[in-house]
């Protein structure tokens, strides 16, 4: 009986984020801040990279796409949350949620794929120069980027479709977003041999990309200390400090909500992570890689210039 009932609830209630704040339009309007300035900064970069020849390489390609990521990532959450705040509604149908489900998936999953063959590319870029061109050709970067967004897209697909199959037996759901585990807490069913599953996916896409990271940058760490250059050095060590800012940033939170058992941290603290690697960090990315990079700042004063010049 209980399964029978379940299937007539094809739709959801968002509670939103932190239901229980005492301060709901301050928070909204902080969080629509964010993204405004994660729309700009992420547009900006990709404008940058695509108007200056100098930026015309497999780092700063890699960079568009990570920002072209960032830009559809925010966006899977942001305008509905906003939407929910302001129109009083925070209804969302079955086929809704499930659709959220898979973009915001394909789209962490993409990022994590492209993370790690960004540290592979500075990885090549330090420690085995000359062939750099020949190893991270145009054709390898191209790869690169379909192989994350497939990657994303087939692990998405997958997960998707199993959790929305379990039927429910409430509706509201303790999250400001589709996100799996908050989903699967709704389930009629015991869930427990799938959050295995999920365990090992999370494995897959999670651990197995930060330790070929963290291996890429101990390789690069033993190049760099070999150089005699202090300013080959120093440019070694900025570029690849940025993205290890970006990775720690992006996977410490989702390690904490996708690898610790459910009983280790409460639905507040997990849409307290969940803004973080799903708002702040798409805002801070193009932050990080421009605001230390001379190359972007070059480009970003030669467009400035070149706008006051045809004024």
């Amino acid at each position: 009986m209980e399964r029978e009932n379940a299937t007539f609830l094809e739709g959801f209630i968002l509670l939103g984020l932190f239901p229980g704040y005492g301060h709901p339009r301050t928070l909204m309007s902080i969080i629509l801040l964010v993204y405004l300035i994660a729309i700009a900064a992420n547009a900006i970069l990709i404008l940058l990279i695509w108007v200056d020849p100098r930026l015309h390489t497999p780092m700063y390609f890699l960079l568009s796409q990570l920002s072209f990521i960032d830009l559809a990532y925010v966006s899977s959450t942001v305008p509905k949350m906003a939407t929910d705040f302001f129109s009083g509604s925070r209804t969302i149908s079955r086929v809704g949620c499930g659709t959220q489900m898979f973009f915001w998936l394909m789209l962490a999953d993409a990022e994590c794929i492209l993370l790690t063959l960004m540290a592979y590319d500075r990885y090549v870029a330090v420690c085995n120069p000359l062939r750099y061109s020949a190893v991270v050709s145009p054709r390898v970067c191209l790869q690169m980027a379909l192989g994350s967004w497939a990657g994303g897209m087939l692990n998405a697909l997958a997960q998707t479709v199993y959790t929305m199959h379990f039927p429910t037996c409430e509706n509201k759901i303790k999250h400001f977003f589709c996100e799996m585990p908050a989903v699967l807490m709704l389930s009629c069913e015991d869930t427990s041999s799938y959050l295995m599953v999920l365990m090992g996916m999370s494995i897959m896409f999670i651990t197995v990309p930060l330790s070929l990271i963290v291996a890429s940058y101990a390789r690069i760490f033993l190049a760099v200390l070999r150089m005699s250059s202090p300013e080959g050095r120093n440019k070694a060590l900025a570029t690849c400090s940025s993205h290890l800012t970006v990775v720690s940033l992006y996977l410490g939170p989702a390690i904490v909500v996708y690898m610790t058992p459910g009983s280790a941290h409460s639905p507040e603290l997990d849409q307290g992570l969940s803004v973080f690697y799903t708002v702040l960090t798409p805002m801070l990315n193009p932050l990080i890689y421009s605001l230390r990079n001379k190359e972007v700042l070059g480009a970003l004063r030669k467009v400035l210039g070149s706008s006051w010049a045809v004024k």
